[in-house]
């Protein structure tokens, strides 16, 4: 018998899943509920015959609920809507940032639940996704959840959930340090007399070159790093710049702390 699947939130890191599992159509029967569902949306559900937005009164509960809504919006959405679709038996995938297994547990009366968090690299099955699941959860209904977070990329198992927010912190914000990285070098670029589209692609073509050879040839970022930095070169002489007084380091450091207070904040 199918599974049945329910996503609540069809926004991009839902948009992205949906695409991912759309290979996967006969293998389970989905229903999507997403007040405002973008074009993309709405025409993968079609392609797929899985259904938008039925009426939640008159839907059963499902196997998996996936939670894809903003946090701030959880206990509202919750406890109006989400609660009276999940049974003793039903397993409830989040992916929101900071709200952690037991509230899930408190509003949603779930006794399997499950956290991860994806990042948007997975829009296009590149990224990483770490999940920590509550002693409850089955191995089958793991192996489920697993199964509908790898088409985003990566897959990793956490030890405890008080990893999670450090998770959030490192590869769910993580591409937004890396895009302003990326535009830091296009606007420096510029400001050196480099036309600004010429110093975008520059910028831009070297942090996508960058991370596609540290995926092909598996070395760490340190002794690639090295082998580009000649000593008293150019490299060499950027890099003391970055990390002079700590630095990038330190700057990284204290955008990795300040992620993780945010994280603890919508949690509460």
């Amino acid at each position: 018998m199918k599974k049945r699947i329910a996503l609540v939130g069809g926004g991009r890191m839902g948009g992205a899943m949906l695409r991912g599992w759309a290979p996967m159509a006969d293998a389970f029967d989905l229903v999507v509920f997403e007040p405002y569902p973008s074009a993309e949306v709405s025409e993968i559900v079609a392609a797929q015959n899985w259904v938008l937005n039925p009426d939640p009164a008159e839907t059963s509960a499902f196997d998996c609920i996936v939670l894809g809504i903003k946090p701030q919006l959880f206990q509202s959405v919750g406890e109006q809507t989400i609660k009276h679709l999940v049974s003793d038996q039903t397993l409830v995938l989040s992916i929101m940032a900071g709200i952690g297994t037991a509230k899930i547990t408190e509003i949603l009366s779930a006794s399997q639940v499950i956290r991860a968090m994806p990042n948007t690299p997975g829009q296009i099955g590149k990224g990483v996704t770490a999940y920590w699941n509550s002693p409850t959860v089955p191995l089958d209904a793991e192996a489920l959840a697993v199964s509908l977070l790898r088409p985003l990329g990566t897959v990793e198992k956490l030890q405890s959930e008080k990893q999670m927010d450090a998770v959030t912190a490192v590869s769910g914000s993580g591409p937004a340090y890396v895009f302003l990285l990326a535009e830091a070098m296009a606007a420096a670029g510029e400001a050196e007399g480099l036309d600004r589209a010429l110093a975008e692609r520059l910028a831009w073509q070297t942090v996508i070159g960058a991370a596609a050879l540290m995926e092909e040839t598996g070395q760490n970022p340190q002794d690639l790093r090295r082998a580009v930095t000649s000593p008293e070169g150019t490299t060499a002489a950027a890099t003391d710049a970055l990390t002079a007084g700590g630095g990038i380091i330190t700057l990284v450091r204290r955008a990795v702390e300040a992620a993780i207070h945010r994280s603890r904040q919508l949690g509460k």
